[in-house]
């Protein structure tokens, strides 16, 4: 939301503090607003879209946005155990109409069934053990994204390591493989495996993500080991899509993916 109003800002001409006069909203309250730290409320951003010179199908587009940002989250119980930029990337998860991922290493959060998540977990040593429980509770609660009444679409595209990957015992990996196995028969989910010998492809920097929506524009994230990167730029949006598309057509196909899957199902 801050992105674009931004966005819609520098396209009219307006400094900030010309934005705050025309539109009788306070300069730190607008401040605030571009850069995410203050709730933008639908008659506010209406009101800076139309002092954009904005068409009004993108007034109306971004007043619906803001008012489907508002109410209590979700991830309150968590907030003081999910750091501030995974946070956000989860509330745009929850926003979000599809969802590609690259993965080359581990299974996506959003497929990993509760043991799995606790493996995983409990080997990074990230998260304190008397935490642990509530953190796999908060992946779990994450995944329900694909099973909500209008479901996340997710494209997942996995490096055959993940697959490779000793996590927890033998019966927790067979588990979670069932389990991709369950999600991949939804509608919403597709899965594609990556191999070494389906040749080079163009994700050579790692995982990353693209989230698109009904009624804001796309953006790219990407992960560090202590924080994380929004590309909210479409240009550059652009090119993470082009991206997605090579590793789709490097990768097995969905049908090929699931059955190298059972093929790892005693």
């Amino acid at each position: 939301m801050g992105t674009e109003l931004v966005h819609y800002r520098k396209k009219a001409g307006l400094t900030i503090l010309q934005a705050a006069e025309k539109s009788g909203i306070g300069r730190p309250k607008l401040g605030h607003m571009e850069t995410g730290k203050y709730g933008q409320w639908p008659d506010d951003v209406a009101n800076l879209m139309t002092v954009y010179g904005a068409p009004q199908r993108d007034v109306d587009r971004m007043a619906s946005l803001a008012g489907s940002c508002s109410g209590q989250s979700w991830l309150a119980p968590w907030k003081h155990l999910v750091p501030d930029w995974f946070r956000t990337f989860v509330g745009l998860e929850g926003l979000a109409e599809s969802e590609f991922v690259f993965e080359p290493m581990v299974l996506p959060g959003l497929l990993q069934t509760e043991e799995y998540a606790q493996a995983i977990t409990d080997a990074t040593g990230f998260v304190r053990r008397d935490q642990t429980e509530r953190f796999v509770s908060f992946r779990l609660t994450r995944a329900k994204r694909l099973t909500d009444e209008a479901p996340l679409r997710l494209h997942a595209v996995v490096g055959e390591a993940a697959f490779r990957l000793n996590v927890g015992s033998p019966e927790v990996r067979q588990a979670q493989f069932k389990h991709l196995l369950t999600l991949a028969k939804q509608p919403n989910v597709t899965i594609q495996i990556v191999r070494p010998e389906d040749g080079p492809h163009a994700a050579t920097t790692g995982r990353f993500v693209v989230l698109d929506f009904t009624q804001a524009q796309s953006i790219a994230y990407a992960e560090r080991v202590d924080g994380a990167v929004y590309v909210p730029n479409q240009d550059d949006v652009r090119t993470y899509k082009m991206v997605v598309e090579n590793l789709k057509l490097v990768a097995l196909s969905p049908a090929k993916s699931l059955n190298l899957i059972r093929g790892l199902i005693d």
